[in-house]
């Protein structure tokens, strides 16, 4: 079956590809895209507190008719308002309209107050609580993970990372790492190859295996996602890319086509010439706290959100 679910280590599944609600902003829009990636077949929605689209993601879920145990919720901990993370997964809950969250985030290192030992801790308090099926992070890096796993009760289910094939060699340790530790990669980005950064290496070996197989390209680059063990992290506002994107699920690359758009992310703009893993934390840290901050000023200005019924 294609995007078969994988059993994470806290003993739940999840579907391994995501639709994510990151770049969807809030009011109708979401709601009606959440509701579009259900209906064609996504079963796994990813948001966060500081994507602002927490309720319109819930709202497209209550009103899809599907039971709660049909549909693998995402969310992140983002330290919107500056609140902590018991008080977050209850304000999540309550946006989603939920009684539970399948998969709940520390979406940054930084975040994780005042240390990762001590935010993590609260993190397994509300696991223990049954308020979240399964823990995990965004965005750690090896070092990241290490100082948690040194104290963790419960170990990180899931770590969702940068991935695509121009920072693959950089990122090649975080995801050795988790394989070791039995911690599940999540690749979001993985299309900028061809939506941010046309016309680099990737493109050569990316458009043959496409002409090839007789699929899109962007179907390519999600089977090398997955061929990484990766479960995949996207998105579309059109329904015939999102059917693609479910139906790259049927794609078989070659060990020698892997090898050839490894080689090729190589030789281009990679995180190593622009960006070190560092940085890249610093930035999605700096993009978070932004969220966050406007999330507040537009708090002030917009009228309260209905209150949405849970769905067990």
């Amino acid at each position: 079956m294609p995007w078969d679910p994988v059993k994470l280590n806290s003993g739940h599944e999840m579907p391994t590809i995501a639709f994510g609600t990151w770049k969807l902003g809030n009011g109708d829009g979401p709601i009606s895209q959440v509701d579009q990636a259900i209906n064609v077949g996504f079963s796994h929605i990813d948001t966060a507190q500081a994507y602002r689209n927490e309720a319109e993601a819930g709202k497209a879920i209550q009103e899809s008719g599907l039971g709660r145990s049909d549909v693998f919720i995402t969310t992140k901990y983002s330290g919107s308002n500056g609140l902590d993370i018991k008080t977050s997964i209850n304000n999540s809950l309550h946006n989603l309209g939920v009684s539970y969250i399948d998969l709940y985030l520390i979406h940054s290192p930084t975040l994780a107050v005042p240390d990762i030992p001590t935010a993590w801790r609260e993190m397994e308090a509300i696991k223990e609580q049954g308020l979240v099926k399964s823990i995990g992070v965004s965005n750690f890096g090896v070092k990241d993970l290490s100082i948690l796993l040194d104290s963790a009760k419960v170990p990180p289910a899931a770590n969702q990372i940068l991935l695509h094939p121009y920072v693959y060699a950089a990122q090649a340790p975080i995801i050795s790492f988790a394989q070791e530790h039995n911690i599940v990669i999540e690749a979001y980005s993985a299309l900028i190859p061809l939506t941010s950064r046309p016309g680099g290496p990737v493109d050569r070996p990316v458009n043959e295996i496409s002409e090839r197989l007789n699929v899109a390209p962007e179907q390519v680059l999600l089977a090398w996602v997955k061929s990484k063990g990766a479960v995949a992290v996207t998105t579309s506002s059109k329904q015939d890319r999102l059917e693609r994107y479910l139906a790259a699920g049927d794609i078989s690359l070659t060990n020698e086509d892997i090898a050839a758009i490894d080689a090729a992310g190589a030789k281009g703009v990679g995180l190593n010439q622009y960006w070190n893993v560092k940085s890249v934390l610093i930035f999605a840290t700096f993009l978070i706290l932004a969220l966050v901050g406007l999330n507040m000023i537009l708090r002030r200005r917009r009228p309260k959100a209905h209150r949405y019924h849970a769905i067990e």
